[in-house]
């Protein structure tokens, strides 16, 4: 089993108070462009949606990371299996960003790709949600193997473009 980070859409009030927590937590600053969370607005359909890393079982980022900097983290004991962004080795080449489909690898001004890393396995933003919108909660292998396979279509579909 493995532990996700899911949203709640009917409870998220779109407060971003879990993009400055991850800000805080991993930058030390308050500033909504270096979170690792992302919470987008749909006024029209009225949703918040706030969006992380899914931590891929075929981690693309990785595959294409030069540096080695990017490497798949499985602790046993939390259940947690993360894809982890190594600030010191990475180069800047910004492939990982090209690679993922989800779009979920940023490069921040200090010059080097960033992204969710799950706080070691007790995520601040879940810890900060007020409305409880944020849960860090187990999913099967197979839920795991359709994030992969919708991975691959977006890959693909991107590669023809």
């Amino acid at each position: 089993m493995y532990k996700i980070l899911s949203a709640d859409l009917e409870k998220c009030t779109g407060c971003r108070t879990c993009e400055l927590v991850c800000s805080m937590k991993h930058h030390d600053e308050y500033n909504p462009q270096k979170s690792r969370i992302r919470v987008y607005n749909f006024v029209e359909q009225g949703y918040f949606v706030p969006v992380v890393c899914l931590h891929c079982n075929e981690a693309y980022c990785e595959k294409v990371c030069p540096a080695g900097a990017i490497t798949v983290n499985y602790d046993e004991k939390k259940g947690v299996r993360a894809v982890q962004i190594s600030k010191e080795k990475c180069v800047g080449c910004k492939m990982c960003i090209f690679a993922c489909p989800f779009g979920n690898v940023r490069f921040i001004e200090d010059g080097y790709s960033d992204k969710c890393d799950l706080c070691g396995g007790d995520p601040e933003c879940v810890k900060s949600c007020a409305k409880e919108a944020l849960k860090f909660k187990e999913v099967s292998a197979s839920y795991m193997q359709k994030i992969k396979s919708t991975a691959e279509k977006i890959l693909a579909a991107y590669q023809q473009t």
